[in-house]
């Protein structure tokens, strides 16, 4: 019980310091004023939120808005909480939780290089009431990750690198935006989402063994498509548009509903985004971002994902993150906005050992009509 307490605690402290940081921004209004969905005026590139931002604006009524965006994240090397640890300590001195298993070694014997994960988006948006914005979001991966087998039950000699994939339908997002608050200068609505686990959770892979065989076997966790199980994710966004510049900030909460037909589901999880935007030409703005995650990792095991690797782990799932992002957004048209962002990790303290993120690319186009 305490436990569950302990972790309260921290998301309410983590929340409170992150929304007294961007008091100043939301309580800074300017007398010129930009964008009003009451009132339709020219958009401008700054009007939305870095492309990496979901459900950060809503439509005025009968208005439909289509969209892509494509994310690339690249990973390397691993974690140990918040310290780098080296592919020969994991090897020789992190318990394999499999040990009891016959033939299993008693440390972890297979590590993680590398891993890239590339995500298509597709998003439809349509607005029945210029307060209810209806929202769908479909995605598909491409995972790919290089793992280095080390030879026999201990000792540090590397037996060689394989590679394993895993393609296909991610899971499926239907959600609504509510609008609370609007005027020419500030917006505010609240997101409510639902995660439908439309991907699969059983994607097998060839591994190369300590024993120097390859097997077919049920990939861990971080190269499955999909929670495998519904999610409900509440939250709030909040916008300010002055005459050259916008800022904002979005909360999301989410929790899984339900155990997977597997036996585990993912844990709590909570974001926090706060972003400024500079309108550089009438097609053209910058922005900067921060984001806060809080992911609190994997409850339950799959009895099928047994292996003397990092990931088969459900304890090496989870930790506290702060990204910082760099973006451009651009307008044509009035309808056609195509947007970059590139993504970098200032914070990483990952539960058990886990591979660290290097960066992150995303590329957006949105069509309003």
């Amino acid at each position: 019980m305490s436990s569950i307490f302990t972790s309260l605690f921290k998301k309410v402290v983590c929340t409170a310091a992150l929304a007294c940081c961007s008091l100043p921004l939301l309580a800074n209004e300017s007398a010129n004023k930009i964008s009003s969905s009451n009132h339709h005026i020219q958009p401008l590139p700054q009007t939305h939120a870095p492309i990496g931002v979901m459900g950060d604006h809503m439509h005025q009524a009968d208005e439909f808005m289509f969209s892509y965006r494509y994310m690339d994240m690249k990973m390397s090397d691993n974690l140990q909480g918040k310290n780098d640890i080296s592919s020969d300590q994991i090897a020789t001195t992190i318990p394999n939780i499999f040990a009891k298993m016959p033939m299993m070694p008693p440390t972890v014997r297979v590590v993680p290089q590398t891993m890239s994960t590339k995500m298509h988006m597709l998003g439809f948006m349509y607005a029945p009431t210029n307060n209810l914005t209806l929202m769908l979001m479909v995605n598909y991966f491409e995972r790919a990750m290089r793992l280095s087998t080390y030879k026999g039950m201990m000792g540090n000699t590397v037996l060689g690198d394989f590679t394993t994939q895993s393609t296909g339908l991610g899971d499926t997002k239907l959600g609504l935006l509510y609008r609370i608050y609007d005027n020419d200068t500030h917006h505010f609505h609240l997101n409510v989402n639902w995660q439908i686990p439309t991907g699969k959770i059983d994607k097998t892979a060839d591994v190369l063994t300590p024993m120097n065989t390859r097997i077919n076997m049920r990939m861990p966790y971080a190269m499955q498509l999909s929670s495998g199980s519904n999610i409900i994710e509440l939250g709030a966004t909040y916008n300010v548009y002055a005459d050259r510049h916008s800022w904002g900030a979005q909360i999301l909460y989410s929790a899984a509903l339900d155990t997977n037909d597997e036996h585990y589901k993912v844990d709590d999880k909570l974001q926090l985004s706060a972003w400024y935007a500079h309108q550089i030409t009438n097609f053209l703005s910058s922005s900067l971002r921060l984001t806060y995650l809080n992911n609190d990792g994997i409850e339950g095991a799959d009895n099928k994902i047994m292996a003397p690797v990092t990931t088969a782990n459900p304890k090496n799932y989870g930790g506290d993150y702060i990204n910082a992002a760099i973006g451009i957004n651009t307008l044509f048209a009035h309808k056609h906005r195509v947007a970059f962002e590139y993504s970098i990790p200032l914070k990483q303290h990952v539960t058990g050992v886990q591979m660290k993120m290097d960066n992150m690319f995303t590329v957006g186009y949105q069509f309003a009509f």
